[in-house]
């Protein structure tokens, strides 16, 4: 069990108007076009043709062809849940798509995957955004000198919590003061919530990056030998760089390939699943 991620860097796209939207289907074109501001729509188009290409090579498949649909929501019922690919029996393969102004971030698993990148919030923001947060976020925080250093702390513990709220497809419709995800994530796991692992992903000097892997299925215990105890996690593999082949390892983080642009992200697609 493993989780990879993609970080795509959308700053070097030479012509925002320039990305072929054919793989697209009707419902994502209809949501580029909502968006107001050229740049929101150009990241959400490159956003979606990046999860189509990342998918669609796992699975070998074309991108146009892949239909996504939506689970249960854990807090209501309706469908509005995490995003799926829309097959018959299981999902093939789990994902999780995450955007912020200048990057894209994808990860994907056998099991459920959460993942979310952020630029780091404004030193002036902390004050209002921490309240929102677990009394131990709040106080590892405030545990940092004002400025820089608490807005960082701030921006990692967000995007833990964001990914691990994408992760259980309630996303922010969950409190976020109910669940802790501050601490170090490999010398203190059984701090985060049960049956999940998260991990920081480094996505830049002004950016925040995190996976949440589900790593135990609700109302199950781990089998021996498998509990999350001190130690790099299970379901993560080591990071590696762009045109590294395919494998499990043993590591701290989720394996990390990096891309340019959508273009170098469409010339090296990864190779399908098994192969």
């Amino acid at each position: 069990m493993r989780a990879d991620a993609w970080l795509l860097d959308v700053t070097e796209e030479s012509d925002p108007g320039a990305a072929d939207i054919t793989p697209l289907d009707a419902h994502e074109r209809e949501r580029a076009a909502a968006f107001r501001r050229p740049v929101d729509r150009h990241l959400y188009t490159v956003a979606h043709l990046a999860l189509r290409t990342l998918l669609a090579g796992l699975l070998g498949a074309r991108p146009a062809d892949l239909v996504f649909g939506r689970e249960p929501c854990p807090c209501c019922g309706a469908p509005h849940g995490r995003p799926v690919l829309a097959t018959p029996g299981p999902p093939p393969l789990h994902f999780s798509l995450s955007h912020t102004p200048g990057l894209v971030l994808v990860a994907t698993a056998p099991v459920p995957v959460g993942a979310d990148v952020e630029h780091r919030p404004a030193p002036e923001s902390v004050r209002d955004l921490v309240s929102v947060l677990h009394p131990r976020e709040r106080a590892e925080i405030e545990g940092e000198p004002e400025g820089e250093p608490r807005a960082a702390a701030l921006g990692r513990i967000w995007a833990r919590k964001e990914a691990y709220l994408k992760g259980l497809g309630t996303g922010l419709g969950r409190d976020p003061a109910l669940d802790d995800l501050g601490g170090d994530p490999v010398r203190e796991p059984g701090r985060h919530p049960e049956g999940w692992a998260v991990r920081d992903l480094l996505c830049g000097p002004r950016h925040h990056g995190a996976v949440a892997l589900r790593t135990l299925v609700p109302g199950t215990k781990p089998a021996p030998g498998t509990g999350t105890g001190p130690g790099p996690g299970p379901g993560f593999g080591s990071e590696s760089g762009s045109g590294s082949a395919p494998g499990s390892a043993s590591g701290a983080e989720p394996r990390l390939r990096r891309f340019p642009s959508l273009a170098a992200l469409r010339a090296e697609p990864p190779a399908p699943l098994g192969e």
